[in-house]
Formats: C-alpha cells, structure tokens, sequence
C-alpha cells in the first residue's frame, strides 16, 4: 500500500491500516526519539506518544513532503515538548564564551560505530544534545531552533559548538590520545 492510500484508510480508522503505517515507520522514529531520550524507557514513551499525535493529526497530514518528514516532525517536537515537559532548561549562553576546542579530525569520527556514536550524543548534556541533533541530524537552521526553544540564536550556536567539543574530546580519548 502507498503511502497516500496508507493515510486515507488511517483516517478512516482502519485498524489494519494504521499498523502497517506504525510498522512502516516505527523502527526508523525510535532512532529519532533515541536521540533526544535519556534512556531507551524514555525514547519508547515518545515514540507511543509521538504515535498517538501522528494518528490524531493525520487527516492534517496535506502530502506537501514525505509522509516519513512529516512524521519525523511528529516525532522531534514530541521529544522537545517531553524535554520542556520534565523542566530541562538549555541555559543561555553567549557564543564569545564558547571555547572552541574543534580540531580537524573528522577521520576519527568515521571509524566509530554508529552505536557508539549515538552513545556518545546520549551522554551529551542535555542542552548540547537538543541542539545537537536538531541542527547536524534534523536539518534544523539555528534562527528555528531559537524559535522551536524559546533561546536565542546565539544560544543554539554556542550549544551546538560545546557539542561538537564535547564529542571531539570523547572521540580523542576513545581513540587513546
């Protein structure tokens, strides 16, 4: 069934429908909610609750993009409304304060596993981790996740450039220097 055939019957309520659409879709969206959840427990809350937003808002879904996109989306702002939800807060720092500690070792990060890699992003503080994978995975621009977050731009540069700091330093004490 495709994917505009898949939304139809889900809006109609048909049950078959609407478990093909979860088990089209889910394995990819626990990836996305991994990312922002501190714990696998957490990742598979957002995931149910993303589905139950993504059910419920499907007869607004308008095929403009992919169904996927759309519900990737579905699936990050459930993850931030989950962060906001428990009271992390991001901080709000300027970007002058940021040490940049990147250097060019991009080789190391090719060799990690992607396991070890998305490891690495959950052991991120929470504030660099957000930013983190909204703007190098999600494809966000930094003005969207000010506005997503309600920080300043500067904000969501600083964080992003403290997580790529972050990772580097653990990638060079991974790889023993």
């Amino acid at each position: 069934m495709d994917d505009t055939t898949l939304v139809i019957e889900c809006v109609k309520g048909n049950p078959r429908a609407q478990r093909m659409l979860f088990d089209r879709f889910s394995s990819k969206m626990l990836g996305v909610c991994l990312r922002y959840a501190k714990d696998s427990e957490q990742a598979d809350d957002i995931l149910q609750d993303g589905f139950v937003k993504v059910f419920t808002k499907l007869k607004d879904f308008k095929n403009a993009g992919s169904l996927e996109g759309w519900i990737r989306r579905v699936m990050v702002n459930t993850a931030l409304d989950q962060i906001r939800k428990n009271g992390k807060t991001l901080g709000d720092v300027s970007v002058e304060d940021v040490q940049y500690k990147i250097e060019n070792n991009d080789h190391i990060a090719e060799q990690l596993m992607a396991e070890d890699l998305l490891k690495l992003i959950n052991s991120m503080p929470d504030g660099y981790k957000v930013v983190f994978n909204m703007f190098a995975i999600e494809g966000y621009t930094h003005n969207e996740i000010a506005d997503t977050l309600g920080i300043s731009e500067s904000t969501s540069k600083s964080q992003y450039s403290r997580a790529r700091a972050y990772l580097r330093e653990r990638i060079s004490d991974a790889d023993g220097r």
